[in-house]
C-alpha cells in the first residue's frame, strides 16, 4: 500500500468523531472499503516495535531540550539497552517531525558612520594595581539558551 494512501486513512482516523466517514472518503477520494480494511487489519509486529520506539524515541528528544538529532538519539537508546540502527532512528524521527536543532543564524555586523577611536593600551599587560577604582574594566557576552539569549556583563574592578 502507497504511504499517502496511510496518511489518509490515519487522518480520517484521527477526525471520525467529528465528519462523516462516507464525506471524509469522497473528499479524499479513496474508498470507504479500503479504508475499512485498513481499520480492521491488526498491527504487525514491525509497527508495534516501531510505535514503542518512537515512544522512547521522543522521551529521549524531549529530554536532551529538544536538540538531540539522529545520531545522538540512537545513542542514548543504545544506553537503554535497545537494539537499533541510526538509520531506523532517523526514519522514525522524520515520521513523526522530530528534527534536531541545527545551530543558529550568525547575523553579520554592520556598522555605520566613522570607525571607532582604539583607546590607548594604559595597561601595557600590567594587571597588578596598587590602588583601588584605579582602573575599571569590563566585558559582555551573549549566551544562547532555550528561551531566548542572555547577556552577561562584567564589570571588575583591578
Amino acid at each position: 500500500m502507497r504511504g499517502r494512501v496511510k496518511e489518509k486513512y490515519a487522518f480520517i482516523k484521527a477526525r471520525l468523531k467529528n465528519y462523516p466517514t462516507k464525506l471524509m472518503c469522497e473528499a479524499l477520494a479513496i474508498q470507504r472499503s479500503g479504508f475499512y480494511a485498513w481499520m480492521d487489519k491488526p498491527k504487525s509486529k514491525r509497527q508495534l516495535e516501531d510505535d514503542r520506539l518512537t515512544g522512547l524515541i521522543k522521551h529521549s528528544w524531549l529530554e536532551s531540550g529538544c536538540v538531540y538529532g539522529y545520531r545522538k538519539v540512537t545513542s542514548d537508546l543504545k544506553d537503554l539497552g535497545e537494539a537499533c540502527s541510526k538509520h531506523r532512528v532517523a526514519k522514525l524521527m522524520k515520521l513523526e517531525g522530530i528534527k534536531a536543532q541545527v545551530g543558529y543564524k550568525k547575523h553579520k555586523e554592520h556598522y555605520s558612520g566613522k570607525p571607532s577611536v582604539v583607546a590607548d593600551n594604559v595597561f601595557d599587560r600590567q594587571f597588578t594595581v596598587a590602588t583601588p577604582n584605579k582602573y575599571w574594566v569590563t566585558d559582555i557576552t551573549y549566551i544562547r539558551t532555550h528561551e531566548g539569549w542572555l547577556y552577561l556583563a562584567v564589570v571588575l574592578d583591578l
